[in-house]
């Protein structure tokens, strides 16, 4: 029968489970429903919805079965979603789901309620409706705070991380209960808007109004470019911001170069333009210890010709 076909297709899409309201749409009368459950053809989850053939569902089905028992406006979120988006390991025990009404929690689902839910907090991830990135960092930053940087940080390895999204969001949704977490969480991402050689004169001219010695800047040892090169001390710092890394291919030839210019024995440090923007006399003091080190370290070792510049 058509019926019977087009129920085990959609089936398939929703991993194993259905509401009654979709068996009606596709012809099945309430006795007949009835039946099939009698016959163990229909597994009852929750009310109005089943799993097809058998109750072994995944971790998605039974994500799946959650938020249609909650009504077709009805996402994943929290815990639940942030696993689903893959910045949380483990599946849940207990599912979140958000209702832009009022909700009720039943067996296993947490119901959560959210009248501003808007269309752009709302995605799919295999089907399933469930907050967008944006809307689940929030939730999350209300109900366990505690784990809001690593899904951050894994959210920003997965290029899922959208920090102009999260800003409007958080415009709109600022009396939200994780909202000041959230906001003080991304203030990590927030670029300080400097070029390459604005952020070497401000790095030159803070070391410089220090009792630190000055670096050569830009100096070239076996090839390679040093930022700020401390000769004596055979130590050398690279002005960063996220912006120059400039891909996979550069972070992989960062590495390398390092590692290079280790062989040489020369040390290398990384200073981000936020660090500089926000705590430059603890980096200037940071600066200060490294080159002490360095001079102890070197006071130890046989006396070696100075690299020369290309």
């Amino acid at each position: 029968m058509r019926s019977h076909r087009e129920l085990a297709a959609l089936a398939a899409r929703q991993h194993g489970v259905v509401s009654n309201p979709q068996l009606r749409r596709l012809g099945f009368s309430s006795s007949a429903i009835g039946r099939s459950a009698a016959a163990g053809r229909l597994h009852r989850l929750h009310r109005g919805v089943y799993a097809i053939g058998h109750t072994s569902l995944t971790p998605h089905g039974r994500c799946m079965a959650a938020v249609l028992a909650c009504g077709p406006e009805a996402v994943l979120s929290h815990f639940a979603a942030a696993w689903m988006w893959g910045i949380a390991r483990a599946a849940p025990r207990e599912i979140d789901v958000t209702v832009p009404g009022r909700g009720r929690g039943r067996d296993s689902i947490r119901v959560h309620r959210a009248p501003a839910l808007r269309g752009e907090d709302r995605a799919a991830r295999e089907g399933i409706p469930v907050t967008a990135m944006p809307r689940t960092l929030l939730d999350l930053a209300a109900a366990a705070p505690r784990r809001l940087d690593q899904a951050l940080e894994s959210a920003e390895r997965l290029e899922l991380f959208d920090l102009r999204e999260v800003g409007e969001l958080l415009a709109r949704c600022g009396g939200h209960r994780g909202a000041a977490r959230l906001r003080r969480a991304i203030a990590d991402y927030r670029e300080p808007r400097f070029t390459r050689s604005e952020l070497e004169r401000r790095f030159v001219a803070l070391i410089r109004a220090s009792d630190l010695p000055p670096p050569a800047t830009n100096r070239v040892i076996a090839g390679f470019e040093i930022d700020a090169y401390w000769e004596t001390e055979r130590f050398g710092v690279e002005l960063d911001t996220y912006e120059f890394h400039g891909g996979r291919r550069a972070f992989e030839r960062d590495r390398l170069r390092q590692e290079e210019l280790k062989l040489l024995g020369i040390e290398i440090v990384r200073v981000t333009g936020r660090r500089l923007d926000r705590e430059p006399n603890a980096l200037v003091d940071r600066i200060a210890r490294l080159l002490a080190h360095r001079r102890h370290e070197l006071s130890r070792q046989a006396p070696r010709r100075p690299a020369e510049a290309d």
